[in-house]
Formats: structure tokens, C-alpha cells, sequence
């Protein structure tokens, strides 16, 4: 298939199961209108100039119409939602502010004890504000000829509240929030984002859940980087967080690896989204992408800054690195030879740490876009560690485009994910499967 077709094929699936939004880098106060790519940003994700002290505390919060809701006897299907930020800490160790949704479900909870609360960790949307999770729950398709986007995990959360489970999504630190450029894949910031949605969500306000409910996390892609991170630091940053199951779909877990499969894919613009990202965590790297980026490197940066997936895929889809760099090598190969860089990208490096609780770990074995092998070998380094790990290959055959061949097995494996982790919330032991990875693909 020309590569034209390709691109065609792959943003119209990722319009069913992806997300487009766009953001903007500038400070913002709670009476400042931002705009981001014509969209303007409700005042609500403007952060005070001060926050709270303690992790997981609510900043503010507003109910949120859910777009997607239908009335019944016993409430609105699949539940009542609210607009939520919160407090957390970023990995620099300095406050930020987190914005997010909470959703309450109608549906009653089968399973034993407690209603259960899960925190999702969205994919890829972007570095726009305006593509945050939380705007997807309101706004599941929007378009106004500058950006688009679809609230695509509102799939996955929709039928988690049908399980009977309490919901709250994260949209990270700097997506949504308007204070900051969003951090992509820094695992730590996801993380903290992740694991202080639980503390928000069991302080609300009217919130069925409690310190006593089952907590469990699910995710996929960047998602299930964040997830797995999440599980890796819960022992050392939310102790006061016990998780019963997590669920991390196709995690990122060496960037080294991803950022080599990315550059010249469909979505090789999430290739400047993670550097905009390094750039942030770390501002000391700043002079060396300086030293590297030409002039069409630099604009693609800012550009990408404030787009989203959709406008990704026609902006840069299979554009390539060795474009942006003075010297024509690729960032793969810049990073290799810098060892700032080689330091940097070794610290998000996800496998290092034993998860708390039991984690399902999926990936397609035919993913090419955030390669099977590397979360493969996630699964391998946490077992050695004693982890009580489910790893599930997801057999699809290879299409020939990398972003199908990711986002194939995000559909494939949802109702399996769910239903695993559904019978962790409900007490039922997990049984590892460490012990058949030698033959597994």
C-alpha cells in the first residue's frame, strides 16, 4: 500500500481510537483566557499560583456534563462525573497541579466488598490542553478546522463504569493544566499523576469510594508507561495507595528503543513531543538541543507543542529525524553519542523497580511503533524481581502500518484487560505466569 494510503488508513481508524488536541506553553492565571489552536481552554484548568502542601489534595473541582449520557430509573448511564485538579508532585520535586475527572457510576458493583476505584492513565492525546482526557468526557469529537480531536479512552472508561467500578482519569502534569508544557512519557510525573488521582478521587466529596475500596490502575501505551511506573513507585510515593491489580497495555518502558521505532512512523511527531517533554523535566538539556536542531528542527518542536494526534498524523506523519539535525544524523543516533542525553533517557527507564501488586502486561507481538520486544523484556526484568506478573502476547499479524499494528491490540485485549483486572477488585488471586516466558513470543 502506497505510503499516502497508509497514512489515510491509519488516521481514519485513529479518529475511532485516538485523540487529537493541542496546547499552550505559557503560564496562565485562573482569569486568564488561553487559546490553544482556536480552542480556548476553560478557566478551570488555569492553576492557582499556590497549592496545597499535601499530595492527592483537590485544588477544585466542578461537575462535568458527560456528552456521551442517558437517563434511567436509579441516575444518568453510565454515571454522574465531575471536573477535578488536584495536587501533585513532579519529578523535579516541585508542586504541580493535575487535572483529571472523576466519574461516579450508576451501575451497582457485583463483585465482593467495597465499590472499587480505577485510575486510568490515557494514551498518547498530544501536548494540547485542549485534548486532555477530561475534555474528551465532555467533548468526544471536536473539530473547528484548526485541530481535532476524539476522546477515544472514553471507551475504556465507559466500560469500566459498567462493571459497577468508580473511574477517575488523570490528564497529567501539563495537559489541560495550563501552567506548563505537558511532560510525555516522563515516568515520573505520570506516575505521581496517576497514584495522586486515587488520593483525589477517595477525598471527594459525595464519592462512593474510600480508603477501604480496591484501587486498580489501567493503561495503555503511554498509558500503560504511566501504569507500570506507577506500580513501580507506589511502595515509596503512596504507600497509603494498595493496589489490587494494574493493567499496563504496551508500555513504553525503554525510550531508547521506542524513539528509534517512532522517527519516520505515522506518529513520528510524538518524537518532538518527547523531546518538548525532556526539554521541560530537564531544562539543563537545553543547550544541547540547541547545539543539534536546525532551524526546521526548532519549528517542528514548537509546532508539535501544540498539536495533538490527529494533526500529528497529516502535520509529520513519516517525517524523519535526520530533517531536523544539523549535522543529518537522526536523534537516535544523536542520544547514542551524547551522554547526557544516554543519562537521561537510562533514568525513565521503566523494569528497574519490583511493581506492587499483581500487574497484566500485554503488548502485540507484531507492534513496531512502541516495540513489542522492549515491553517483552519489561516483563522478563520484572519476573526476575519476583513480580507476580500476567504476560499476554497478543497474536495479530503485522498490517504493514506501525500505528495499526499498535492500536490493533488496545481493542483486541480491552475486554480481557478489563475483565482480568475486574476479578482483581474483586479479590480473586492472580496467577503468574513467569515461568512459561521462555516460550513465549
Amino acid at each position: 500500500m502506497p505510503a499516502r494510503r497508509r497514512l489515510l488508513a491509519a488516521a481514519v481508524t485513529a479518529a475511532a481510537c485516538l485523540a487529537t488536541q493541542a496546547l499552550t506553553a505559557t503560564a496562565a492565571t485562573a482569569t486568564d483566557e488561553v487559546v490553544s489552536r482556536g480552542v480556548t481552554i476553560p478557566a478551570f484548568y488555569n492553576p492557582p499560583t499556590t497549592l496545597p502542601a499535601a499530595n492527592g489534595t483537590i485544588v477544585r473541582s466542578e461537575p462535568l456534563p458527560l456528552a456521551l449520557s442517558l437517563p434511567s430509573l436509579h441516575g444518568p448511564l453510565p454515571g454522574t462525573a465531575t471536573r477535578l485538579m488536584y495536587k501533585s508532585t513532579d519529578s523535579n520535586g516541585k508542586p504541580v497541579a493535575v487535572t483529571g475527572a472523576y466519574i461516579e457510576p450508576t451501575a451497582r458493583w457485583k463483585g465482593g466488598g467495597p465499590r472499587p476505584l480505577v485510575a486510568l492513565a490515557p494514551g498518547t492525546l498530544g501536548q494540547g490542553d485542549q485534548c486532555a482526557a477530561s475534555m474528551g468526557l465532555e467533548h468526544p469529537l471536536s473539530f473547528n478546522g484548526e485541530t481535532v480531536s476524539v476522546g477515544y479512552e472514553d471507551l475504556s472508561v465507559y466500560r469500566l463504569l459498567a462493571k459497577g467500578a468508580a473511574v477517575v482519569v488523570t490528564d497529567y502534569a501539563g495537559l489541560g493544566a495550563t501552567d506548563r508544557l505537558h511532560t510525555y512519557v516522563d515516568r515520573v510525573d505520570e506516575a505521581h499523576a496517576v497514584l495522586d488521582a486515587v488520593r483525589a478521587a477517595r477525598s471527594l466529596g459525595g464519592a462512593s469510594v474510600t480508603t477501604a475500596s480496591p484501587v486498580g490502575l489501567f493503561g495503555y501505551s503511554q498509558g500503560g508507561g504511566a501504569t507500570a511506573a506507577a506500580a513501580e513507585l507506589q511502595s515509596s510515593y503512596a504507600p497509603d495507595v494498595t493496589l489490587a491489580g494494574t493493567y499496563a497495555g504496551a508500555p513504553p518502558a525503554d525510550l531508547a528503543e521506542v524513539t528509534k521505532a517512532i522517527d519516520g512512523s505515522e506518529l513520528a511527531g510524538a518524537l518532538g513531543w518527547s523531546l518538548n517533554g525532556f526539554l521541560q523535566s530537564d531544562p539543563e538539556l537545553r543547550p544541547i538541543a540547541e547545539a543539534h536542531l536546525n532551524a526546521a528542527g526548532k519549528a517542528a518542536l514548537a509546532d508539535l507543542s501544540t498539536m495533538c494526534v490527529g494533526d500529528a498524523l497529516f502535520g509529520y506523519g513519516y517525517a524523519k529525524s535526520t530533517k531536523w539535525t544539523t549535522d543529518g544524523r537522526s536523534i537516535s543516533e544523536i542520544i547514542a553519542a551524547t551522554p547526557a542525553l544516554k543519562t537521561y533517557l537510562d533514568g525513565q527507564r521503566i523494569g528497574r523497580l519490583k511493581p506492587s501488586g499483581p500487574v497484566r502486561l500485554a503488548t502485540g507481538v507484531s507492534d513496531n511503533l512502541v516495540p513489542h520486544g522492549q515491553s517483552r523484556d519489561l516483563a522478563v526484568d520484572w519476573c526476575r524481581k519476583g513480580a507476580d506478573v500476567t504476560y499476554k502476547p497478543v497474536v495479530l499479524p503485522n498490517v504493514g502500518s506501525a500505528l495499526l499494528n499498535h492500536f490493533a491490540p488496545l481493542l483486541t485485549d480491552q475486554g480481557d484487560a478489563i475483565d482480568w483486572l475486574t476479578d482483581r477488585l474483586s479479590g480473586e488471586r492472580a496467577t503468574s505466569n513467569c515461568w512459561s516466558l521462555p516460550v513465549q513470543p
